[in-house]
């Protein structure tokens, strides 16, 4: 593929660019929150705000990903970001500034990344050749990793200097860049496929059951899918509570929360590189058997640790684990999944694995007030551990991992 290196890396450029931007908003609206009102309530409904517009309009922004012209897509729901984050600049200035117009702003925000999502995931095999996905997968993870780690303390510097609609103009900036970048540095076609759909509601209902057809027949994605959300949902104590657990066992100072984010962080830019470099097992699917078994006994670890420095080291290898599952998961949908259907397909994708993390903390949150938080986590440990076995007995999920992908339609 011609110059593809130049525009993965123009992609990777404007992605890290524009995801910055947005996080670092994301998590200075959070802290700007949590200061103003103390509620956990109000809390509670921007956790919802923040999640679940993106999963109500992932279905359809799987049909928009595979109809329609997916840097397109990309570009619009950025700029729909930023437009919406510069009204709520003009109204922060003039002095209308509320946690009612933030909530607003926050669902807005939540279903263009929504939207954003499905088509940057199926449009990196229009840019990146099928030999070269694993590895672009994992520095991709690698910069997003990074971003996580960096942009929160960014925005946590930052509100500390600066009223918050002036963090907002950050988004905006970050947000014109990348759009810039991609507009006139990434070079992708349409699909011939995606440009023929017909329109109506009818259509779109029609697309979306085709969608969940192919998945239903396909056994290996089948299973894929529903291990993704079982992966999410179990994991989802060592992700969520560990603060809590920390605060309680070890102390509440803040050096500790943030000590175990960083190592987490680290532990998943240095993943990343590895994966990158590596590449995993030449059968993709034994990659994320390795990283189920990996992360079931570092959860069940994090149970047992009476000592805060151990924690930590657990954390950071903990981190490393995590793109071992998700870049060769990634891969093989990108390689095995017909291109007129991928937009749908990862929207699915995205749809379980984020319903599955509230979902879970519904459980888990209460039984960890009521519970030690220690028990759930070996628990749930023992759980993923286990499944990593269940995984070894699933042929079609093997054979997806090691079998030859016929060559998808590249751009020239």
């Amino acid at each position: 593929m011609k110059n593809w290196k130049r525009n993965a890396s123009f992609f990777i450029i404007a992605e890290f660019i524009s995801m910055f931007g947005s996080m670092l908003v994301q998590h200075a609206i959070t802290w700007h929150i949590t200061l103003q009102t103390k509620s956990g309530l109000i809390m509670t409904l921007f956790t919802c705000a923040a999640l679940l517009p993106m999963v109500l309009i992932s279905p359809l922004a799987g049909v928009w990903a595979d109809r329609y012209n997916r840097k397109s897509l990309i570009i619009i729901s950025d700029a729909s970001i930023a437009l919406v984050t510069l009204l709520l600049i003009i109204a922060y200035f003039l002095g209308w500034g509320s946690i009612g117009l933030l909530l607003v702003a926050v669902v807005v925000r939540s279903f263009g990344q929504g939207i954003q999502q499905p088509a940057v995931s199926a449009i990196i095999p229009q840019i990146v050749p099928q030999e070269s996905l694993a590895r672009f997968n994992g520095i991709q993870g690698s910069v997003q990793s990074f971003t996580m780690f960096a942009a929160p303390m960014a925005g946590g510097v930052l509100l500390s200097f600066l009223p918050i609609e002036y963090i907002f103009i950050i988004d905006v900036a970050t947000a014109a860049v990348g759009i810039a970048v991609v507009l006139l540095f990434v070079n992708v076609t349409a699909l011939a496929e995606v440009q023929k759909a017909a329109a109506g509601l009818r259509a779109y209902l029609h697309e979306l059951r085709e969608g969940l057809s192919y998945i239903n027949k396909t056994k290996w994605l089948k299973l894929l899918v529903i291990y993704g959300a079982f992966f999410s949902f179990f994991i989802s104590p060592a992700a969520m509570l560990t603060p809590l657990q920390v605060a309680r066992s070890f102390g509440s100072d803040v050096w500790r929360l943030t000590a175990i984010e960083v190592a987490f962080s680290v532990g998943m830019m240095a993943g990343g590189v590895i994966i990158s470099i590596w590449g995993g097992f030449k059968n993709k699917t034994y990659t994320m058997i390795a990283a189920c078994f990996a992360c079931g006994v570092t959860t069940i670890l994090f149970g047992v640790i009476p000592n805060f420095w151990v924690y930590m080291g657990v954390m950071l290898f903990c981190g490393i684990t995590v793109p071992f599952f998700n870049t060769p998961a990634m891969t093989i949908m990108q390689t095995k999944i017909e291109p007129q259907l991928m937009g749908r397909v990862f929207s699915v994708d995205n749809m379980l694995s984020s319903l599955a993390m509230p979902l879970a903390m519904a459980l888990f949150g209460p039984l960890g007030d009521t519970l030690s938080i220690e028990l759930l986590l070996i628990v749930t440990g023992v759980i993923v551990f286990a499944s990593g076995f269940v995984l070894l007995g699933l042929k079609p999920l093997i054979a997806a991992g090691k079998a030859e992908a016929p060559k998808l339609p590249q751009e020239g």
